[in-house]
């Protein structure tokens, strides 16, 4: 008996070896194994019609770059079997989309059926806007293809998956999921050429343990990531330590 996948992930590419490795180790390919996700790899290459199977070519208009045709994008989009309960997110993946961010993993991930486009070199074909529902950018910063930000969010929605991680706690108590970054962990030897473990990690004292590495996080979101604490859920106490520690924000 075959048991349908609880989310659904087709990645379009010319170059489908890129995939090979990672998604074949740890969660990833736990999650497949698991049959809970499963990851399509689409290679574009297979639904071209020429000898040469392209599936790029030279800009209208003129000057550098190749751009991704439409024609194979389209034709591998309407091979997809069925979307899962009725309903497909495809993507493009481009400098041009909303920022990547957990809200917006979250909303994908309701969709239960994600399609992943993306350009390499110059880009893609305009056209192919019409054909997508989202556009996400992983970003300010420039990749030679759309590949390395396919797998992020791969990863990004696969580990929320119920079931994927052992200890869910994990995925919850993570940086974004919480609003605020993460607190520092430490494992063994307590002592690496002068650099100790903090003395409270050592107490055994889980209250106190809990209380530093809260006060712990909220100050490396002070110091790296403010704005995160204006949409953070925070105690009255935890405001006055924040603005004893310098924090000027929220009345």
């Amino acid at each position: 008996m075959t048991t349908t996948p609880e989310l659904r992930i087709s990645i379009l590419t010319g170059f489908p070896r890129m995939f090979e490795g990672p998604l074949d180790e740890g969660m990833l390919r736990v999650a497949q194994k698991m049959g809970k996700v499963d990851i399509r790899i689409v290679h574009l290459r297979e639904f071209t019609e020429d000898v040469h199977r392209t599936i790029d070519d030279s800009p209208y208009g003129g000057g550098p770059g190749m751009v991704l045709k439409i024609e194979p994008v389209v034709r591998a989009l309407e091979s997809l079997p069925p979307p899962l309960d009725g309903r497909r997110e495809v993507v493009l993946l481009t400098p041009q989309g909303e920022r990547l961010d957990q809200k917006a993993v979250r909303t994908l991930l309701e969709a239960k059926d994600v399609v992943l486009v993306f350009g390499r070199y110059k880009g893609i074909d305009d056209r192919i806007r019409e054909f997508v529902t989202r556009e996400i950018s992983i970003g300010d910063y420039i990749l030679s293809g759309g590949e390395p930000a396919a797998l992020i969010v791969a990863d990004a929605l696969t580990r929320l998956v119920p079931g994927v991680l052992g200890d869910m706690e994990s995925a919850e108590g993570d940086s974004f999921e919480r609003t605020i970054l993460d607190s520092g962990y430490y494992t063994r030897p307590e002592d690496f050429r002068g650099l100790k473990v903090p003395e409270v990690y050592l107490s055994g004292h889980h209250k106190r343990i809990e209380e530093a590495r809260r006060r712990d996080a909220l100050l490396r979101t002070l110091e790296r990531r403010p704005d995160l604490l204006e949409t953070a859920t925070l105690s009255d106490e935890e405001v006055r330590w924040l603005r004893a520690e310098g924090w000027e924000s929220r009345p």
